[in-house]
């Protein structure tokens, strides 16, 4: 493996989130501090436990979740558009490097920029509400899988867009709709039976469910389901890059 080439990558994007601290890692902790003091301190002070959590606790994985997914897919997204934009992508496929190590580097990147924004915000929202994290080992996994699957998505969104609006169209369209759909602000236990088996075939329910657990203990679906149904996503990614890198899909024209 050529581990040089896969940390020149990893480096270079990791250093235009630097150059960019403002964009990257500030405006994303604020814009979700604010969730923080609209729906944590102010409606959350006048709102009943939720499964004995309160619910200005009760929102952090959600809120976590929804940030992590949409910044991994931005930062991921954007990292390998660019090179297509600048047309300098044809100096990275004929380089000697694999397309398993350019997706590392590139994905590796994004993933960490969104681990870190994750932590931040973690942080963060303790100044604004009181909590206990029961399995701390489990929070780090969700974290680092999550951000994985979704830079690799991202991947392949910056792959298949041809101009900046479309960098924008999942994110904003369907990403965020599901997230607010997914449990973020509340247990899908609270809805209507029909609209409780509805919000079963939300992906992101999965996510957030399984993350809220890690803090908690208390999930609206089984740990085991989470995991395994973002597996399978992530699966699904990998096959749909393999599969692009093979077809030259976007990549070669």
């Amino acid at each position: 493996m050529n581990l040089y080439a896969v940390r020149a990558i990893y480096h270079f994007e990791m250093s235009r989130t630097w150059r960019t601290l403002m964009q990257s890692i500030a405006s994303p902790v604020i814009s979700t501090s604010l969730y923080f003091v609209v729906f944590g301190a102010a409606i959350g002070s006048r709102m009943a436990e939720i499964d004995g959590v309160s619910y200005g606790a009760f929102i952090v994985p959600g809120l976590i979740m929804m940030t992590l997914m949409t910044q991994s897919i931005s930062n991921a997204s954007f990292g390998i558009f660019m090179p297509k934009y600048a047309g300098t992508i044809y100096e990275i496929l004929s380089a000697p490097i694999s397309h398993a190590e350019i997706v590392m580097g590139y994905v590796g990147a994004a993933a960490t920029k969104s681990m870190i924004l994750g932590l931040l915000i973690l942080v963060t929202s303790e100044f604004f509400v009181t909590f206990e994290i029961l399995h701390p080992l489990w929070m780090i996994f969700f974290l680092l899988l999550t951000s994985v699957t979704f830079s690799l998505f991202g991947f392949i969104i910056g792959i298949w867009a041809t101009g900046f609006e479309k960098l924008q169209i999942i994110p904003l369209l369907v990403i965020t709709p599901l997230a607010f759909l997914g449990g973020s602000f509340y247990s899908i236990s609270m809805l209507p039976d029909i609209w409780q088996k509805i919000a079963l075939i939300n992906p992101v329910v999965y996510l957030i469910s399984g993350f809220r657990w890690s803090f908690f203990g208390v999930a609206d679906v089984s740990v085991g389901v989470s995991i395994g149904m973002t597996l399978f996503f992530l699966a699904v990614c990998l096959g749909v890059t393999a599969l692009i890198f093979r077809t030259g899909y976007r990549l070669k024209h």
